[in-house]
């Protein structure tokens, strides 16, 4: 999926992935699924305070973070260390090659990735190992000037 195609919605399901279960939980998972790319906490909850939600800054921090403990939402960091959510619409992990200028996250192939981390664990002994790969560079459409960034 590409920030440009929608995700599917939210589910009951998701939603009791987050601990607790608020109505304002259930709004942030909400807006970051109709978001459909990557976005900060602040732009997220800046969004939702436009549109009249109430809901505070830190429960959509830990709304965000509990997604990303669940599997349902990746995260990378920005240029400036900022933490940036993603809706993941399947527990599968996914790695992003991610614009620096715009933020535009495109999942890409990472079998060979996958088969590394999985091969130095093996060597290593370790156990229930995560890991984060993160790509960034210049999108097609900032490369050329057309987002105006």
């Amino acid at each position: 999926m590409t920030d440009h195609q929608a995700p599917p919605p939210a589910t009951a399901k998701e939603v009791r992935l987050l601990g607790r279960r608020t109505a304002q939980r259930a709004t942030v998972l909400a807006a970051l699924v109709a978001h459909g790319g990557f976005t900060s906490a602040q732009a997220l909850h800046a969004r939702l305070s436009a549109t009249g939600e109430r809901v505070g800054l830190s429960t959509v921090y830990r709304t965000l973070t509990a997604l990303a403990d669940a599997g349902r939402a990746d995260l990378v960091r920005d240029p400036g260390g900022e933490r940036r959510f993603r809706y993941r619409p399947s527990a599968e992990h996914q790695h992003y090659l991610l614009c620096r200028h715009c933020g535009l996250g495109v999942p890409v192939d990472a079998v060979l990735v996958e088969a590394w981390a999985a091969r130095i664990t093996e060597t290593c002994g370790y156990a229930d190992v995560q890991h984060t790969v993160e790509l960034t560079g210049t999108c097609p459409d900032c490369r050329t000037g057309a987002r105006g960034t």
